[in-house]
């Protein structure tokens, strides 16, 4: 049994990544999606779908990797900040900044999942899920 679908996710994407596979595909749920949305809205995948598994009962999602002009990957490092055991909640106004604005926090607020920028500008709080560089 799987108990954090999101650190399971980051796993496989940076292990697809150092393999250099073109997609991965990840288990489904809404908190996925919306984390997925986010890291391709700041250009870190090129894109996902949904689709089911082989046996037709459960929704996965095909994550498309992104990699650079020069074969590098677009996602140097995936990290799980807040875990099952120590939830890492934090303010508006003290939004964590990842490799001086280069690298992305993706933050779950009451307002859904966003990126740190976007938190930072609206100077809503929530949970740190993830930092990605």
């Amino acid at each position: 049994m799987l108990t954090d679908t999101l650190a399971d996710t980051l796993t496989r994407i940076r292990n697809g990544q150092r393999a250099g596979h073109q997609s991965v595909r990840v288990r489904s749920s809404r908190m996925i999606k919306a984390f997925l949305q986010v890291l391709q809205e700041e250009g870190f995948i090129a894109g996902y779908r949904t689709e089911k598994d082989e046996s037709g009962k459960f929704d996965e999602v095909e994550v498309a990797l992104r990699y650079l002009a020069d074969g590098a990957p677009a996602i140097l490092d995936m990290q799980r900040a807040s875990k099952p055991g120590r939830r890492w909640y934090t303010k508006g106004t003290d939004v964590p900044q990842v490799e001086h604005g280069l690298g992305l926090a993706v933050i779950s607020t009451s307002r859904g999942v966003m990126a740190d920028r976007k938190a930072r500008r609206e100077k809503i709080g929530g949970e740190i899920l993830a930092f990605v560089r």
